[in-house]
């Protein structure tokens, strides 16, 4: 899975928006970093800003975007309505995909320290990246605000995590954190009436309702032994939400903040809220996403859905959105466009020139070119792709037999795990041809001093050893997916036992085929203990493998 993150910094200018497009322009010089979304507040003189990519990109774009902010924008000249302290006051990171919550708290920590080491500016901590227990909470490292800061960085227990110490009236100071990916999701309700519609988000809201005595409604409010309103809690962790009435559609709304779908998904606060819908006597229509949701928590939706109905999940991520969509009704208000939805798809919509993207006729045809790339290396990962497809393909099918209804499960498992080789096989076809084409780019390299040659000698290697790493790994996942080809040719369809044939010889071919490239590389390395290692390990995978295709062959000569 690509790398990526998300960055959300917000910036203590809403008003003036040449300021806001200076410091986006000069954030988006950074290549492979978009620009997802810029939303300014006249009322709050804040404009949040959201943008993407791969992490290392990520955080050069934010450095980038921080300096801009501290040249361009006055704290001791800012008035508004939102709590701030920095002219780039808070700058959360989020994993997309790829990336765990414990590695983008560490891409937030060493951007924190670039921001104050390169920038200039007084960095604090917060959330997932905080150096100290006494600084996750924002509203507690931001306490005091810009007007209290300079008394505030006079206290020692209150020196910044990286930066200086002294105030700087101009730029304030900035909260740098990680955080997960905040989901904006709005349920439909088939009633106008907002009163029932915040009586259903209080059911299933974290906060809950207050708690009152007697009657729900107008009883009093319970009070704890100081005085303070005592609170029911919610259905939901990680879940904020109001109801309100949309009068552009004519039907109130549960409007939902998922502030951390690995706790609270989507598809678990939609059933959620239709459970306490009914009780209250009201239908469920549908369902919005407001801005982006990541992939995974669609995909996860669509398994989710599937395994209700007690169907194999381990179909195409086209296929899983799709089941998520029609399930949650995400377009009953308007049309849900996964390449304008999912923030995976919108960030690979410019990326193009892979060769995967490509038609099959296409991708035959640029093998037959004259240009060196794609060559064998990434006609075995495709060969490889296919035989996966095939054996999960027999896997669904063999879930959907008549007869076989108690064994979906099972088939659906086989099919989950053959998906994943098909899906990384598919990657590794362009992998390797950009690993051909940093060996060249190696070999480009000045070489005209004893440095330069130094240098040269080690970028040939580093890419060599990578140009070996990928047909290697195509021959590991490409064997791995001849367990699923064995299971399916002993348990699976008998109607597909040619498919499971097929299968067989498609993996052992990607096998081979990529040892070869392993082969061939592996005679350019000057490590000669790794060529080695290469080349016996390869061995040992080309040969279990002729085992397994022999094996496979031998159960389908009984069938066929």
């Amino acid at each position: 899975m690509k790398r990526l993150i998300e960055c959300v910094p917000n910036f203590s200018e809403g008003r003036d928006m040449s300021v806001i497009q200076k410091i986006t322009d000069a954030a988006m010089t950074v290549e492979g970093v978009k620009l997802l979304d810029v939303d300014p507040g006249a009322a709050t003189n804040r404009t949040v800003v959201t943008f993407a990519g791969e992490p290392e990109a990520v955080i050069e774009a934010a450095v980038i975007a921080g300096r801009m902010a501290a040249e361009l924008i006055d704290m001791s000249k800012h008035s508004g309505e939102h709590p701030r302290f920095g002219c780039m006051d808070v700058c959360p990171l989020v994993p997309i995909s790829g990336v765990t919550m414990e590695e983008c708290a560490e891409y937030a920590r060493a951007l924190a320290k670039r921001l104050g080491e390169e920038v200039g500016l007084t960095i604090y901590c917060y959330e997932a990246a905080a150096l100290t227990e006494e600084r996750r909470n924002l509203a507690v490292v931001r306490s005091g605000e810009y007007e209290g800061l300079k008394e505030k960085l006079s206290k020692p227990e209150w020196a910044p995590d990286f930066g200086p110490a002294a105030f700087n009236a101009r730029s304030g100071a900035t909260a740098v954190s990680a955080r997960d990916f905040l989901v904006a999701y709005n349920v439909n309700l088939n009633t106008t009436s907002t009163r029932r519609a915040n009586a259903i988000a209080f059911d299933v809201r974290e906060k809950g309702r207050k708690k009152r005595e007697g009657c729900q409604l107008t009883g009093p409010i319970v009070k704890d032994e100081n005085g303070a309103d005592v609170w029911v809690p919610g259905a939901l962790e990680c879940v904020k939400g109001i109801g309100w009435f949309i009068e552009e559609y004519g039907v109130a709304q549960i409007s939902m903040n998922l502030t951390n779908v690995s706790i609270t998904p989507t598809h678990v606060a939609f059933d959620t809220c239709a459970e306490k819908a009914a009780a209250r006597g009201i239908r469920v229509t549908g369902s919005e996403i407001v801005g982006l949701i990541p992939l995974q928590a669609m995909l996860d939706a669509g398994r989710y859905f599937l395994r209700k109905q007690k169907r194999s999940t381990g179909i195409s991520d086209s296929a899983l959105i799709h089941i998520a969509v029609k399930s949650m009704g995400l377009d009953e208000l308007a049309p849900f466009d996964p390449d304008k939805k999912i923030i995976e798809y919108v960030l690979r919509g410019e990326q193009g020139g892979k060769l995967v993207d490509n038609t099959l006729e296409g991708f035959t045809q640029e093998t037959a070119s004259e240009s060196v790339a794609p060559g064998g290396g990434s006609v075995a990962a495709a060969v490889g792709a296919f035989g996966a497809a095939l054996g999960t393909m027999v896997a669904n099918l063999s879930s959907h037999k008549r007869g076989w209804d108690d064994r979906w499960e099972e088939f659906g498992e086989w099919a989950e795990k053959g998906k994943a080789c098909h899906e990384e096989l598919t990657r590794l076809v362009d992998a390797d041809t950009d690993a051909f084409n940093e060996i060249m780019a190696a070999f480009g390299l000045p070489q005209s001093n004893e440095d330069e040659k130094a240098a040269r000698a080690a970028a040939i290697e580093a890419a060599t050893v990578k140009a070996i790493e990928v047909p290697y790994r195509t021959m590991e996942v490409s064997l791995l997916s001849m367990e699923v080809i064995v299971a399916m040719a002993e348990i699976g369809l008998p109607a597909s036992a040619s498919d499971a044939g097929v299968a067989a010889l498609c993996a052992r071919t990607a096998v081979l085929g990529a040892y070869l490239n392993v082969l061939i590389n592996a005679k350019e390395l000057t490590d000669g203990e790794l060529a080695r290692g290469f080349v016996e390990g390869g061995a040992a995978l080309r040969n279990e493998a002729v085992a397994r295709e022999t094996k496979i062959l031998e159960i389908l000569a009984g069938k066929l």
